[in-house]
């Protein structure tokens, strides 16, 4: 735009030297030579103009010129003060955001996070990957294993345990359990029985071993184990079961009520936690975590799917469709949007002034041309017609009047 509009300029200085030369064969020469030379005139007033916002013509620093560079302090802090007078006040604010559904939106997204959305979502997906990838991974991974070993020092594990126990024993859910620990102790048993007669052997006196009784009573403790075990496994209401269920009730009672077994139960946690084996355990749960933290964040998408999928999409269908819960989120993102805007004003502003500030002349008198664009050279354009237009108008006029 810039070569058309000195194009133009130098297309009117050519008809006009060929209309000065010509002037005398014909009285139309004459307009001719008023329309270029009134053209000249407005294109390099209309250049002059336009170069003089942003740098001096030809050089010569002739006054106020170079406007923009010259006051791009007082530029920042016009545009600083323009900012915070007419868009971060807490009324503007609030009167521009009133209409604004949040919720419906954050809803729309939700139900369809492949829509238009996802390059959005990809761009966030990816920034928050980088970010937990050039965070330090031995100091960030040792705040989180700190966290979590404090938050498991706090836990008071005996009451919630209890609770748990009672809650099982009152729906039964402690039968399958009690069965499976009836099946195991036989099959111990079963795989253990030269251990207990290796030990009555051992017990035994002499007069038992001479008489063979010692084998006889190995068989019968042996025999009686398995049969007291069978028994139980057959019978639901079997006594041993009940005395079983009885002790599970008073730990459950004591887990919950007694100081002194809720304070056995801390000084267990305390030695596990104390254990390097627990150790291990905390730092491969953290990087269980954050490798799944970043293989959702590198993948969107796969963060929307399967039941986790399902659960959002119906979040989004429910901010779309309740009007209270709507009325509600809405109301708490403008009351932010205001208490961001009343807090962080004067920084905001301030931040763009410094940045304008910092700029050097070139900088921003490149940044403000090419935001202008193509319209300065309109101008040049535009000066150069009309100002031939006019010096057209004041020709024919004077041959009138004559």
């Amino acid at each position: 735009m810039r070569m058309v509009a000195t194009g133009l300029l130098i297309l009117m200085a050519l008809i006009f030297v060929i209309a000065h030369n010509l002037q005398n064969g014909h009285p139309a020469w004459g307009f001719i030579i008023a329309f270029s030379e009134a053209a000249m005139v407005g294109g390099l007033a209309d250049w002059f103009a336009v170069t003089a916002l942003f740098r001096h013509p030809m050089g010569v620093p002739i006054p106020h010129t170079a406007i923009i560079p010259t006051n791009k302090d007082r530029i920042a802090d016009t545009m600083a003060q323009f900012l915070q007078e007419n868009f971060l006040i807490p009324k503007v604010i609030a009167r521009r955001v009133q209409h604004m559904n949040v919720a419906g939106a954050a809803g729309q997204f939700l139900v369809q996070p492949t829509g238009g959305e996802g390059r959005l979502r990809l761009g966030v997906s990816n920034l928050v990957a980088d970010v937990l990838e050039s965070l330090d991974e031995d100091q960030l991974g040792g705040m989180a294993k700190d966290a979590l070993r404090t938050q498991l020092h706090k836990l008071d594990v005996a009451p919630l345990l209890g609770q748990i126990l009672n809650a099982a024993i009152a729906d039964g859910r402690h039968l399958p359990l009690m069965d499976s620990i009836i099946k195991w102790t036989a099959k111990t048993l079963e795989a253990n029985e030269q251990l207990i007669r290796d030990m009555v052997h051992e017990k035994a006196n002499g007069i038992m071993r001479f008489t063979g009784l010692d084998e006889r009573l190995a068989n019968a403790i042996v025999s009686g184990l398995h049969k007291l075990l069978d028994d139980m496994a057959g019978d639901v209401e079997h006594p041993l079961r009940h005395k079983v269920e009885e002790g599970l009730e008073k730990l459950a009672h004591d887990l919950v009520h007694d100081a002194k077994t809720q304070q056995h139960v801390q000084d267990i946690k305390a030695e596990m936690l104390a254990n390097p084996a627990m150790g291990r355990w905390i730092n491969g749960l953290w990087e269980r975590a954050r490798s799944g933290l970043l293989e959702s964040a590198r993948n969107p998408d796969g963060a929307f799917s399967g039941k986790f999928g399902e659960n959002i999409g119906q979040l989004g269908e429910t901010l779309q469709n309740d009007e209270r819960m709507q009325v509600l989120i809405n109301r708490f993102a403008r009351r932010t949007l205001v208490g961001v805007a009343t807090r962080y004003g004067q920084q905001i502003v301030q931040l763009v002034s410094e940045t304008v500030r910092r700029w050097d002349a070139r900088t921003i008198t490149d940044r403000v041309e090419t935001a202008v664009g193509r319209d300065l050279q309109f101008i040049r354009i535009n000066g150069t017609l009309v100002g031939g237009l006019v010096g057209l108008t004041i020709h024919t006029v004077i041959v009138l009047l004559d």
